[in-house]
C-alpha cells in the first residue's frame, strides 16, 4: 500500500479544519497509509524529507495541475516504484529554497494565496479525489 506522508509548519488551530482532516483521513484509509508530521513553526524541515521518496513542494510558482492530472501523478509514482510520496505545506512564508530544492516537485493548487492551515484541508481532499479517480469511484464528477 502507498505511504502518503503530510509535513507541515504548525498544527491546525481550528476546530472545523481539524474535523474536515480527520473525515479525509478517514476516508483515504481505504487507499493509502496516511501520516502527518506536524513541525514547531521555525523548525527546519530538510531532516523529516525521506531522500527515497517522491517529496512534492506545495509553493506558488509551482507547477499547476488538474486533480486528473494529480491522480496520473500518483499512479505512476506509486507504478515507478516509490513508496511513499511526501506532500509539504510550509509556513504562512512559504518554504524555504533548501527544503523546495530537496523536493521532486513543485506543485501550485492555484496562484491565489491560501492560508497555509486551510491548505492541508484543501490537499487532503485532493489526495482523497485523486485516489477515488484512480480507483473508480464516483467522487469525482
Amino acid at each position: 500500500m502507498l505511504s502518503i506522508k503530510i509535513l507541515c509548519a504548525g498544527s491546525l488551530k481550528e476546530e472545523y479544519l481539524r474535523q474536515a482532516c480527520a473525515e479525509y483521513s478517514k476516508r483515504l484509509g481505504a487507499y493509502a497509509s496516511l501520516k502527518l508530521v506536524e513541525l514547531r513553526e521555525g523548525a527546519s524541515m530538510l531532516p523529516f524529507i525521506n531522500k527515497s521518496a517522491y517529496n512534492i513542494a506545495l509553493c506558488i510558482e509551482g507547477k499547476e495541475m488538474s486533480s486528473t492530472e494529480l491522480a496520473s501523478l500518483i499512479e505512476k509514482t506509486a507504478v515507478g516504484g516509490k513508496s511513499e510520496i511526501c506532500f509539504i505545506i510550509g509556513e504562512s512564508t512559504g518554504l524555504s529554497e533548501e527544503v523546495k530544492r530537496a523536493c521532486d516537485l513543485r506543485l501550485s493548487f492555484s496562484r491565489m494565496t491560501f492560508p497555509h492551515q486551510l491548505m492541508r484541508v484543501i490537499l487532503y481532499e485532493q489526495i482523497y479525489r485523486a485516489f477515488t479517480i484512480i480507483n473508480g469511484g464516483k467522487y469525482h464528477k
